[in-house]
């Protein structure tokens, strides 16, 4: 309770926001569900792709390097450890990372049925493979943050009537999917034709960058703006206030220091905002490392700069989808 001297001389306590009620986990100790984790993506792999080996096998083979080279097997499962180390250390659940693998393998996958013919169905078993096998051990070894928790206490999130609307989950799921379309859609229409053609030698097929329609466009991308919301949109609109954000209340540029001044301008944001820089970075960086990797480590004739042009423009559609749901956030009726 405020006493009248401190109302008197202008001190006001502000109140500490509400932590978000811990959900029950597993009883392991800290240090071991991390390893735990890797080993069980690594076991999950195995066996999934041991029982669906035979299924498109020879789609993949013809356009797909061998992967011999002992430097180069451990390349990818470097690859795959700091994947999960990204999720792990950025406290991200499994609803998180399915969604983020959705997003960071669709590129690759889309690459190989849009230009080299390989059949949907193939590359959709592939992805699901990926998806399972993270999905599965965050669900055994990490809870549910509670924006993806429908059982968490109320107080724990924000919005909560927002997140769970069908409604607007449904028009921000569109939004990503034209967003992506968009991206795309004006890249086909402008460099990126030749720009394949000139680094990526054995393309199959390029008339689908040419004779690509903007709807159609738009509807093959709505598992992505489906993903793309629950990872960005869902965690940004339901995060809490926290001190950062009692600390940028109280700011006061005649008082403060030059690295509290510093701190304010270059980070002084609200815990939304916070959110969904730190989420689409993150989401933009993965994707375009995982794009660019994949494709020029395991796609027969293509360069590393093809690669990375490919990459850029997923990594490109992410970075707007994110500012678009920046500006989502900010309507009337968005608390926080």
């Amino acid at each position: 309770m405020v006493s009248r001297k401190q109302m008197a001389n202008g001190v006001v306590a502000t109140p500490a926001p509400a932590s978000p009620v811990p959900v029950s986990t597993s009883k392991l100790p800290s240090e071991l569900r991390f390893p735990l984790v890797v080993v069980s993506n690594l076991a999950i792999s195995a066996v999934l792709l041991s029982v669906v080996s035979g299924f498109g096998a020879g789609d993949l083979a013809g356009v797909s390097r061998s992967v011999n080279d002992n430097f180069e097997i451990a390349g990818f499962l470097l690859v795959k450890i700091l994947g999960l180390s990204v999720g792990w250390l950025g406290e991200l659940d499994s609803y998180d990372l399915a969604a983020l693998t959705l997003l960071s393998q669709s590129p690759h996958l889309y690459l190989l049925t849009t230009f080299y013919g390989v059949r949907p169905s193939t590359l959709l078993t592939s992805l699901a493979v990926e998806i399972l096998a993270t999905y599965i051990p965050f669900t055994l070894f990490r809870p549910l943050s509670p924006t993806h928790n429908s059982e968490a206490p109320k107080g724990a999130v924000s919005n909560r009537s927002i997140i769970n609307d069908w409604e607007v989950s449904v028009y921000n799921s569109l939004l990503a999917a034209g967003i992506y379309g968009l991206v795309v859609y004006g890249s086909f229409g402008t460099w990126l034709p030749v720009y394949l053609v000139t680094h990526f030698d054995g393309l199959r097929d390029i008339s689908a960058a040419h004779d690509a329609r903007l709807p159609f466009l738009i509807a093959s991308f709505i598992p992505v703006g489906i993903a793309a919301k629950s990872f960005l949109f869902t965690p940004a609109t339901g995060a809490k206030r926290d001190l950062g954000d009692i600390k940028r209340s109280a700011f006061n540029p005649e008082t403060a220091t030059l690295a509290e001044t510093f701190e304010y301008n270059a980070w002084g944001y609200s815990k939304r905002t916070r959110t969904i820089i730190q989420r689409t970075t993150t989401l933009a960086t993965v994707v375009f490392l995982t794009t660019w990797l994949k494709v020029a480590q395991t796609v027969e004739g293509a360069e590393s700069l093809g690669a990375a042009g490919w990459a850029g423009v997923w990594a490109t559609a992410a970075m707007a989808t994110g500012a678009a749901f920046w500006w989502v956030g900010h309507v009337d009726g968005v608390s926080n």
